[in-house]
Order: structure tokens, then C-alpha cells, then sequence
């Protein structure tokens, strides 16, 4: 009898985790204009500061349709970058980012280092990221959460490669679909996330655009996607 209720035991915690599957959106953070106006113009970034919100938005009301308006969404938001540039333009932005979460029924998920990116991920449940998209900048070691804001053309908080396997691989499920759109990511991170999460991680090799979010286009590159 006690063999019986063991096994019905194990079976219900299995298929409680096959039963979650969360999908997490990463957005990194906009540069200031105070900065970014001493640059040349082609090489000036986020003159809207809401390119990667409403990026991520797009993909949001994508998976909502894939699996359906009560799939469970994380969204985390890199919070410090979007103060700064909410009282740069004297714009509420925070507010509003959670106001755009309400909207959606997702879980706003606000951290301020890379740090509390990594515990916050560590806890999620078992096998549980079904999905996983960043948007924001990002070069071919690392997401930068943080660029352009604090100082000009330079990242102070990022997820570098190197910090990767400090990240559980376990909280993400065997076939969890996982995609950079950042810049250059395919060119070494992506290769570097399959070896220490087990799952791959799509990325491009050259430079992604997101001048078309605005019309509900999702940001394309300029190269290819490979992971």
C-alpha cells in the first residue's frame, strides 16, 4: 500500500512540473540622450526610449496567441535605466511599464543588477521556462542591461558568458525555446548558453534593428539568426 502511494506521489509531482510552463521575457534597459547626442547620428541608439518595451510587448501578445491568453508570461525589466531616462524626459516611464504588464496579465518582474537577474531566474520552479527572449543591447559576450545610461557608449551591469553557468540549468525546460534579440549574440554567447544551460539559444550574427516596433514588427537582423 505505502509502494502505491509513493508512486501516485511521484507521478502527480512530474506532472505538476510538465503542467507549468512559464514563458520569460528579459528586457535591458534604453541609453539616455544626453549621451547618445554627443555620438554621430548613425551611430546614436533609443532616440525612442521605448524600442525594446514595446519589442517586448510584440512578442508577449505573440506567445498569447500561440498558447492561449492564460499562458503564464514573467516579464522582467531592467528597473534603473528607465528611471533615469523617465526623468530625462520627464515621462512617467516606469508607471507606464507597469501599466502596459496590467494590461497584459503578465508578471512584472523589476531588477536593478545582474545579480538579482541571476537569483530571480535560479528560483523559478524546476523545468519550468518553457520560453525565453531578451530584448536589448547586447554584444557577442554578453546581454548589457544597462548601456549608454550611466556613461556614454558603456555597459555597467550585463550577463556576461562567463556568468552563465552560475545560471540553474534545471529551471528550464529539455526543449525550451530561447532567442536573443540583441546584437551579435549568435557570434560566441549563444554557443556558450547550449554548453552551460543544455538548451539552445538563438542569436544574431550581426546587428539587429528596431526601428519597425512601432508598426509591430519584431526587430530584425541585419546578418542571420543562428544558435
Amino acid at each position: 500500500m505505502n509502494y502505491i502511494v509513493r508512486i501516485c506521489a511521484l507521478v502527480f509531482l512530474l506532472l505538476s512540473g510538465w503542467s507549468r510552463a512559464d514563458h520569460v521575457i528579459v528586457t535591458g534597459g534604453s541609453a539616455l540622450r544626453h549621451w547618445e547626442n554627443f555620438r554621430v547620428i548613425e551611430d546614436q541608439h533609443d532616440r525612442w526610449w521605448a524600442n525594446f518595451i514595446r519589442a517586448s510587448t510584440l512578442r508577449i501578445d505573440e506567445i498569447r496567441k500561440e498558447f492561449g491568453p492564460a499562458a503564464p508570461v514573467i516579464w522582467f525589466v531592467y528597473q534603473p535605466s528607465y528611471q533615469s531616462r523617465g526623468r530625462e524626459d520627464g515621462k512617467p516611464y516606469t508607471t507606464w511599464i507597469v501599466e502596459l504588464a496590467a494590461k497584459r496579465k503578465v508578471t512584472l518582474v523589476w531588477f536593478d543588477s545582474s545579480g538579482k537577474f541571476i537569483q530571480a531566474i535560479n528560483a523559478r520552479p524546476r523545468a519550468s521556462i518553457d520560453s525565453f527572449d531578451f530584448f536589448g543591447h547586447s554584444n557577442r559576450y554578453a546581454f548589457m542591461f544597462d548601456y549608454g545610461n550611466r556613461i556614454m557608449a558603456v555597459s555597467t551591469d550585463w550577463l556576461h558568458e562567463r556568468d552563465l553557468p552560475r545560471l540553474k540549468s534545471s529551471v528550464f525546460a529539455r526543449k525550451a525555446f530561447c532567442k536573443s534579440w540583441g546584437c551579435h549574440t549568435g557570434e560566441s554567447m549563444s554557443a556558450v548558453w547550449k554548453r552551460a544551460l543544455g538548451v539552445p539559444l538563438i542569436g544574431a550574427c550581426g546587428a539587429t534593428s528596431y526601428t519597425k516596433v512601432g508598426h509591430g514588427i519584431l526587430p530584425v537582423t541585419r546578418g542571420r539568426w543562428s544558435n
